[in-house]
């Protein structure tokens, strides 16, 4: 209950999996206060071996019980070293030809869309509240910001405004002129919040000629700060413009560049 009003509907879906799956590896035998260390180590195994998660998710769903645990005020069951460990690889991106592919596969109206998420790194929910009043296109900028009227903040409470490139203004001008007068950018029948974003991009990969399970809606926001990065834009301005309260946050998308350029400087440092 008190994450349902002070955190995203996504957060509170995730917590909620998590506390069933800690249900259902206990069944009724324990209250709260019985839990024990022990019982928390076996719950990370059962994850692994007896419902085959990955190694990042069931790290999630420990930490998830954990912070669970802890707000009831049980603490102090784990150790150090006793979450489990996952490998953090390179965060994964679009390649110039599959965006160029996704792009030709897509209508005019998922044509916008999909640059919104490509041009801006914004998160799924700041996608779907993106209101016009966010959208500055004499200025060129677009924005993040709170949205009171339909009960919805920014993730860690950061509102922020960032460049407007001028393929998504192009492509936002002429779709305001039939906008209506909804306030949301993108809606569906009735100005209703569109939910299907992610439906919408695995039927674009289809005809695009690309595995859907290749393309999902964050690995937009991969990409484009990865390519911030790689471009020279400072890691403080990536950061302001993704949202991240942590500059290692970040950090993560510093991805190796393994263009020719780069192997070409490579080739001419060593000889």
């Amino acid at each position: 209950d008190e994450v349902k009003i002070s955190k995203a509907w996504r957060t509170l879906s995730v917590y909620v999996v998590s506390l069933r799956h800690f249900e259902e590896f206990c069944g009724e035998c324990k209250n709260l206060a019985d839990v024990t260390r022990k019982d928390l180590l076996r719950f990370a195994a059962w994850l692994r071996e007896e419902r085959e998660f990955d190694t990042r998710t069931v790290a999630n769903k420990f930490s998830n019980v954990v912070t669970f645990l802890k707000a009831q005020g049980i603490i102090g069951l784990i150790g150090k070293g006793d979450k489990p460990k996952h490998t953090c690889g390179e965060p994964e991106m679009y390649e110039p030809d599959e965006l160029a592919k996704l792009t030709e596969a897509c209508t005019p109206a998922e044509r916008v869309w999909l640059e919104a998420f490509r041009a801006t790194g914004f998160r799924l929910q700041e996608v779907q509240y993106l209101y016009w009043s966010d959208v500055n296109l004499d200025a060129r900028t677009i924005s993040v910001t709170e949205k009171k009227d339909a009960g919805w903040e920014p993730k860690g409470y950061k509102g922020r405004t960032i460049p407007l490139s001028p393929t998504l203004a192009a492509l936002l001008t002429e779709w305001k002129k039939q906008a209506g007068t909804c306030k949301l950018v993108f809606h569906t029948a009735g100005c209703v919040i569109k939910l299907d974003f992610l439906d919408n991009l695995k039927n674009i990969a289809v005809r695009a000629g690309l595995l859907p399970s290749d393309c999902w809606l964050h690995k937009f926001r991969a990409t484009f700060a990865s390519t911030m990065l790689q471009k020279g834009i400072d890691l403080r301005t990536v950061q302001m413009w993704l949202g991240h309260t942590q500059i290692t946050s970040t950090m993560r998308y510093l991805k190796p560049s393994r263009s020719e350029e780069t192997q070409n400087k490579f080739a001419a440092i060593m000889g």
